[in-house]
């Protein structure tokens, strides 16, 4: 089913992250006492009652402001309240009643959506008396909670659950496609994404390391279902100084994980980086599948010969993926951005491809008669027969008499066998030995 979506609204520092990382059950929001640290939305899926939702996790609202950042969080809060189905609007018990909050509220009446009123930080029973002010909103009972030490948490769920009943609910068709955007910090990423879901979903800047978290965007295509997800850019580990910076990098990598195509972008002026390699070689580890994308391609001065070039150095330095497809693009005027997403699903075909046991052996029988294994100390590898265990990615397994046979060139030989008999471009695949005594 098409999960209900809860926005967690309110001015920065009032603990909308604490409150996302406990009802999400793990902590994926940064949580730092620097106010204006969430900048993105953040979404997690979460449980109660029965209930499956997405809740989304806001960068403060400042309504007044002229920052370009806290503008463009404002500009995102905005986006999450028209997303929503139901507004947890939080505001601080301690600190009391303020004049943003006023305003906050005031955005809420106009969104029209079923808002639930939360007063954070009521840590103790003496401090209940603090939420009375609150009615002042006008915008419903205040429901006291601690978000640090889950106090109240239950009683807030249930109003909010409460609202689910009047949203309909649509079967929700085939799985999405999820797609992890990598690439050091102001490559582009964040442009390419609002460019493919042809709205500002992701704050874009010129200040390298504005997008912190990762963050889903859900787009619908003629090309099929997907989630973008917008990186924060990896730094060298020399240059992250802050917290905010290490947990971005280990969530960036976690992105990767759950990803199932990752797209590496590269800035054409600047060329590859070893910082590139380091990022996209955590995804072949992984096995995704893989494309690059370079950047900026709009700012290169070409000739006919300077693609070919640009892409053989290119190739040359990322050799440990010939798999991986390229494209050249501009994310600023639009160029070629059209061919990003039908390449992706390219490459999540292939790598959720499943090959017949029976094909797949004819190939490896034709590839061990073409080419013999090589005599690895005294003894000769002998293949009894493979098959493909797992997709996504694809994964084959090899019956063997001796495991210690098997020398790293013919491991090579026999990958490239796959890739060119079942068109593997795009993904990496897994190969594992077992042996199996005559």
């Amino acid at each position: 089913m098409t999960k209900p979506i809860v926005a967690i609204v309110g001015r920065p520092n009032v603990g909308k992250s604490t409150l996302f990382n406990k009802l999400a059950g793990r902590r994926i929001s940064i949580v730092e006492d620097t106010p204006g640290v969430t900048r993105d939305r953040v979404y997690a899926e979460a449980e109660w009652l029965k209930y499956n939702f997405t809740i989304i996790d806001t960068g403060g609202i400042e309504p007044e402001s002229d920052d370009i950042i806290v503008s463009q969080m404002r500009r995102q809060a905005t986006i999450a309240m028209e997303t929503a189905d139901v507004i947890i609007f939080i505001v601080d018990g301690k600190e009391g009643l303020t004049g943003a909050d006023r305003e906050v509220a005031q955005m809420l009446r106009k969104s029209k959506k079923p808002v639930v009123l939360v007063v954070n930080k009521i840590d103790k029973l003496k401090d209940e008396d603090n939420a009375y002010e609150f009615y002042n909103l006008g915008i419903g009972e205040p429901i006291t909670i601690s978000a640090s030490q889950g106090l109240g948490l239950g009683d807030m769920l249930d109003v909010v659950v409460e609202h689910f009943k009047d949203i309909i609910l649509e079967e929700e068709e085939e799985e999405y496609i999820k797609i992890a955007v990598v690439g050091k910090p102001n490559v582009g990423k964040s442009s390419l994404i609002n460019k493919l879901l042809g709205e500002e979903r992701v704050i874009v800047s010129d200040i390298p390391g504005t997008t912190r978290d990762a963050v889903d965007s859900y787009l619908e295509t003629e090309e099929g279902k997907f989630i973008l997800i917008d990186t924060a850019g990896l730094r060298r580990k020399s240059k992250i100084k802050e917290e905010i910076e290490r947990y971005s990098a280990v969530r960036t990598l976690a992105a990767v994980e759950r990803a199932d195509v990752c797209i590496l972008i590269i800035d054409a002026v600047e060329g590859i980086t070893e910082q590139d390699e380091k990022i996209i070689g955590f995804a072949h580890e992984q096995s995704k599948a893989i494309m690059v994308i370079v950047n900026k391609w709009d700012l290169i001065e070409k000739d006919d010969k300077t693609l070919d070039k640009y892409k053989r150095n290119l190739q040359s330095s990322l050799n440990f993926m010939a798999y991986a497809p390229y494209l050249f693009i501009s994310a600023q005027t639009g160029q070629r951005v059209n061919k990003v997403l039908k390449m992706a699903k390219e490459c999540y075909g292939n790598y959720s491809k499943r090959v017949p046991t029976g094909v797949l052996n004819d190939v490896i029988s034709r590839a061990v008669l073409m080419k013999e294994p090589p005599i690895v100390g005294l003894k000769r590898l002998k293949i009894f027969y493979v098959t493909q265990v797992a997709s996504k990615p694809p994964l084959f397994i090899f019956f063997v008499n001796d495991t210690q046979a098997i020398h790293f060139s013919y491991e090579r030989y026999l990958e490239n066998q796959l890739r060119s008999s079942f068109d593997f471009q795009g993904t990496g695949i897994k190969i594992q030995f077992r042996e199996r005594k005559d």
